[in-house]
């Protein structure tokens, strides 16, 4: 037995709507489904992309939640993050512009809600 590719991944936030706006507009995602107060749920690549209020959360009997920073890192072409940076730039998001020694690169950014964000290639693990 082995595991795969990660399915889902969760960050948290307690302005659901304006998560909810700063993923479909800067990032692009897609809403796979919503329920006002708890959750935005989003597609992304082959897996699922999962914002939580904590504050609803927490108060359930198997808590899907944790407060506090989190961070995701999205697999991007190497040669898409010039694009990428002067996009989100034009976005007003305040951007880190990250050389790795192995020549890889990495953008890091947050969401409104602090969660720090990445866009990077596989290339920054060796996976290309």
């Amino acid at each position: 037995m082995k595991v795969t590719n990660v399915l889902e991944t969760a960050l948290y936030a307690e302005d659901l709507e304006t998560a909810e706006a700063f993923y479909t507009d800067v990032l692009g995602l897609k809403v796979h489904s919503r329920l006002p107060g708890r959750h935005v749920f989003f597609y992304s690549g082959i897996g699922m992309f999962l914002v939580f209020n904590p504050n609803q959360t927490e108060k359930e009997k198997d808590p899907h939640g944790c407060r506090g920073r989190g961070h995701v890192a999205w697999s991007v072409s190497l040669g898409e993050l010039d694009a990428w940076l002067k996009w989100l730039k034009e976005k007003g998001v305040e951007v880190n512009d990250f050389y790795w020694p192995s020549g890889s690169r990495s953008l890091y950014f947050s969401d409104p809600a602090g969660n720090s964000l990445e866009l990077t290639s596989p290339q920054t693990w060796g996976l290309v």
